[in-house]
């Protein structure tokens, strides 16, 4: 398995190079994340969505791949697109989020290469970021994300919130996710707690 860089597109790179992709996939692998969902870390994507009433809020881990949500919260009814299998006998492609997303979409790729928290309240106002498939394909306008560090000093993905509408996320959003991503990525490392 090898870790593709991505290639800049004119003179800018959407995507940043992620370098430490090999080792960061070994130490998920280690934990055992970044390869099911699951439920404590849904329940704190919900809890998450609460805080910050945003109609999205995941927690994710990046590896060689792409991204994978093992915490999701998503409205009831939604408007995205997921990858489904339409063998499964759900009649094909339903609407809702996913849980894996390639790594050229989203932001979630430049908070854990940056190792920074990014905050975007509006994301049409980034050339950057505004050419992202998500805001095309998906609608997203706003989002909030820090990066989950481990006691290796790995950053293992994020925590993140977005939604479909221009957000004043401010400095308390800011304060929001950054203690959001401080106390949950100890808990990574907890025997039991992914149980």
């Amino acid at each position: 398995m090898s870790y593709d860089p991505p290639r800049p597109a004119g003179r800018l790179l959407l995507t940043p190079e992620d370098k430490d992709a090999p080792a960061r996939t070994r130490r998920l692998r280690k934990l055992g994340l970044g390869e099911r969902p699951i439920p404590a870390l849904d329940a704190f994507a919900d809890r998450l969505a609460g805080l910050t009433r945003a109609p999205y809020a995941m927690v994710n881990f990046l590896d060689e791949q792409g991204q994978f949500f093992a915490g999701l919260h998503r409205p009831e009814r939604d408007v995205l697109t997921v990858d489904t299998d339409p063998d499964t006998g759900g009649g094909g492609t339903r609407r809702e989020v996913g849980r894996r997303l390639p790594r050229d979409h989203g932001f979630c790729p430049h908070v854990v290469v940056r190792r920074k928290a990014l905050v975007l309240e509006e994301v049409c106002d980034y050339p950057r970021f505004a050419g992202n498939p998500v805001v095309d394909e998906f609608g997203i306008r706003s989002y909030l994300g820090a990066p989950l560090i481990d006691s290796t000093q790995m950053v293992l993905g994020t925590v993140c919130v977005v939604d479909v509408v221009p957000r004043p996320w401010g400095r308390e959003g800011l304060r929001t996710i950054k203690a959001a991503a401080a106390e949950l990525a100890p808990r990574l490392e907890e025997d039991g707690f992914l149980l």
